[in-house]
């Protein structure tokens, strides 16, 4: 039984300046603000929780990388740029599958956590 019939609920990535991030993912990625406590900020994205954090100690913490699963990377990665994200590179092609092409393209946030581009193009 374990986790196969699980669904994903809650990621959490760490940040320095949770106002910092609030305002970045809220104004600048566009992301619904759910509710703020303690110092915890959570956004929805699509039906998956995402929690801002400060690290529990002082000492520097690895976080994973959200990948966005988007419809057209290169619109998408364009209104990034217009809202003042900058881009890790071009927007590329990382695999080409018999039924589709998997792009990537990558950016980070304001607490220099690496955010990704992920559409799956068919």
């Amino acid at each position: 039984m374990a986790l196969e019939s699980a669904t994903l609920g809650q990621v959490a990535i760490t940040v320095q300046d949770v106002p910092r991030a609030v305002a970045f993912y809220r104004a600048t990625l566009g992301l619904q603000l759910l509710f703020e406590v303690s110092g915890l900020a959570f956004f929805n994205i699509g039906g998956v929780r995402l929690m801002l954090s400060r690290p529990e100690q002082d000492a520097a913490t690895h976080s994973s990388i959200l990948y966005y699963k988007t419809a057209d990377i290169h619109a998408t990665a364009a209104d990034l740029e217009s809202r003042g994200v900058t881009l890790e590179g071009k927007p590329h092609m990382l695999a080409k599958m018999p039924d589709h092409e998997l792009w990537m393209a990558f950016f980070r946030d304001t607490e220099g956590n690496l955010l990704g581009l992920m559409p799956e193009v068919r």
